[in-house]
């Protein structure tokens, strides 16, 4: 009888384990302001995205007789209008856009060849690591203007599309810096582990070992830069602009919009209230958001 009851007892069942990214996503959501920073930056990209293409009024449409008005409900200017005549929630909505674009593609810039740079120099360590990274102080010495004044002189074009090229590759060629240094030291510290010596022992390339053991154990790292950088590289634009090296006409951003509300915050302060504001609330929820990730990322709390 007894044995009857233990072969028809079922099997146990296998206990499933969370990853660490699962333990981490776990932690974020736990993280009140972090979780509210991540909604308001998603519907920030929408507005950046769809906003100007569902707004009633185009981003660049001059409105000859409503110039410089205040905010008003009438022909839906909400945010009023600019000494041109232009509506400022459009103007809002696509400098949002063209903001968060800079961010994000200059932080793709950097990740890639931080990334890269990085790990390849801490991996193979000795002369190689010393060239590439006396390289990179070298770099680091040159005074960040001077670099994009220098790239706006060589490449002087007045297609505005073609100039927000050259702010990508500007502010992208500075901040992987600072991605190659955070990436070398985590290369050094993971060169020597069991999972990369067991990857020499199989015959593994170098390369190879770089790129697919090393770079995705220094994630972690590289998404908390990427999120914190993004409103660091929203803000170098926005003071390009505000100089009048940044985003050109008829392109905007919200550093450019600031610029000219402040040449008109005595007449017109809606000019530069309601830019301004936008541009504290991205930054804001970015740094939150990125503030969580670090936390959640956080080895000692795993």
């Amino acid at each position: 009888m007894s044995d009857l009851l233990i072969d028809d007892a079922p099997p146990p069942q296998a206990i499933k384990g969370r990853s660490l990214w699962e333990d981490a996503v776990r932690r974020l959501m736990r993280n009140p302001a972090a979780v509210t920073s991540l909604y308001v930056v998603a519907i920030l990209a929408l507005l950046a995205v769809f906003g100007p293409m569902l707004w009633v009024h185009p981003y660049d449409a001059i409105f000859r007789d409503r110039v410089g008005i205040a905010p008003t409900f009438d022909n839906m200017h909400w945010f009023g209008t600019d000494t041109e005549g232009r509506d400022m929630v459009a103007r809002i909505l696509f400098g949002l856009r063209i903001s968060l674009l800079v961010g994000l593609a200059a932080t793709f810039v950097a990740i890639t060849i931080g990334v890269t740079w990085g790990a390849i120099a801490g991996f193979f360590g000795g002369v190689i690591d010393d060239i590439m990274m006396r390289l990179v102080d070298v770099l680091y010495a040159i005074p960040f203007v001077f670099f994009v004044i220098v790239l706006m002189t060589l490449i002087d074009t007045p297609d505005p599309y073609l100039k927000l090229m050259l702010i990508f590759m500007a502010i992208g060629a500075v901040e992987w810096l600072t991605m190659a240094r955070i990436v070398r030291g985590q290369t050094i510290a993971l060169r020597k582990k069991e999972f990369v010596e067991a990857a020499r022992a199989s015959g593994a390339r170098p390369i190879e070992i770089v790129f697919r053991h090393i770079v995705p154990n220094v994630l972690g790292p590289v998404v908390v830069f990427a999120t914190l950088n993004i409103p660091v590289i929203i803000l170098a634009e926005s003071f390009l602009s505000f100089i009048g090296l940044g985003v050109q006409e008829p392109l905007t951003s919200l550093g450019r919009l600031i610029s000219d509300g402040a040449r008109q915050m005595i007449n017109a302060p809606w000019m530069l209230i309601a830019p301004a504001v936008t541009m504290l609330v991205t930054l804001l929820a970015l740094n939150f958001l990125g503030d969580g990730l670090r936390d959640a990322l956080d080895p000692k709390e795993r």
